[in-house]
């Protein structure tokens, strides 16, 4: 088998495209061959060593969350798939891997992909959609005619985030550059704010719910921007933040946090055609590190970046 991974934390220099050895897959997990996987910013930040704590010294370490593939063999305990299901989810965080041509991760880390979706449009839904779906519908509780705000509209969560509160029935404001403005109209935002030039600090007591899916909107500002029972979604932490959030209970705090029910949720939505990722630009595994390194660096592609592994249907 080959997958992309690194012997040390580190910059783009640090990714390989190697050999490697797939393990067994224990209790309660599945074995995937990967037909397709898309990029995601947590990627490179794990690989980077920002989650070291969590992720620990064990090298050589395979990179990738997302993917799309078909059942090579589960372990003991595991129920819900068989050899030859076509399936999509998340790796799991610690081992990462899907950048590969298979890979392990949990049984609740996975769901069928329904047979209207190509194993490419499975694949660029995972962490994006889950994140949006657990933090608007979960934790948020969204209901239609509510206000939501979703600070960076047009990146890969704020899609996702738009287009489940539109959803929901959602009035939906939103923060983006100007370049972008159209494609949030395009969503479904019905009040775009240019995030260069509005200051947001001027929009007191009007939201529901605050979702920061860039990751930089100030606390202060965030809490400020709610109504009296807003809640303020937050998926960048940092220990400053947690303490806030400690004490008051309208600041969530989480990450992506998958199960079967909202992986098959989210591929539901996606049949209907009521969330759909956008991809931006293809590549072999052969070539894949060339655009991880693109995109770590801010080359904009207008949607997912995407990994096929071999022939898809």
């Amino acid at each position: 088998m080959r997958r992309i991974q690194y012997h040390h934390y580190g910059g783009p220099e640090t990714m390989r495209l190697e050999e490697f050895e797939l393990p067994s897959p224990q209790a309660g997990e599945v074995a995937v061959t990967v037909k397709a996987a898309s990029v995601n910013p947590i990627d490179w930040k794990l690989r980077q060593g920002q989650l070291k704590m969590l992720t620990g010294r064990s090298f050589p370490r395979g990179m990738g969350s997302d993917f799309a593939g078909v059942v090579r063999a589960i372990g003991p305990g595991v129920t819900q798939f068989k050899p030859g299901d076509e399936v999509f989810g998340i790796a799991r965080l610690k081992e990462s891997g899907a950048y590969a041509e298979a890979v392990v991760t949990r049984e609740s880390y996975l769901a069928l992909k329904p047979a209207e979706l190509l194993f490419e449009q499975a694949a660029a839904l995972a962490t994006v959609a889950v994140m949006a779906w657990d933090g608007l519908v979960e934790r948020a509780r969204l209901l239609r005619g509510q206000r939501v705000f979703v600070n960076g509209c047009t990146g890969g969560v704020g899609e996702a985030a738009v287009q489940v509160a539109r959803m929901l029935g959602a009035d939906i404001a939103g923060s983006c550059s100007a370049a972008s403005a159209s494609r949030a109209r395009e969503l479904g935002v019905t009040t775009v704010y240019d995030y260069a030039t509005f200051d947001l600090s001027e929009l007191r007591g009007i939201f529901d719910v605050v979702y920061d899916t860039s990751g930089t909107l100030p606390v202060k500002t965030a809490m400020r921007m709610l109504n009296t029972a807003g809640v303020f979604l937050d998926i960048n932490a940092t220990p400053a933040k947690f303490l806030h959030a400690a004490f008051n209970r309208r600041h969530k705090i989480f990450n992506c946090s998958p199960t079967t029910p909202i992986l098959t949720e989210v591929a539901r939505a996606a049949v209907d055609g009521s969330l759909c990722m956008l991809i931006g630009e293809t590549v072999t595994l052969d070539s894949a590190i060339d655009l991880i390194t693109d995109l770590e660096k801010g080359r904009k592609i207008g949607g997912k970046g995407l990994i096929l592994m071999g022939a898809n249907r």
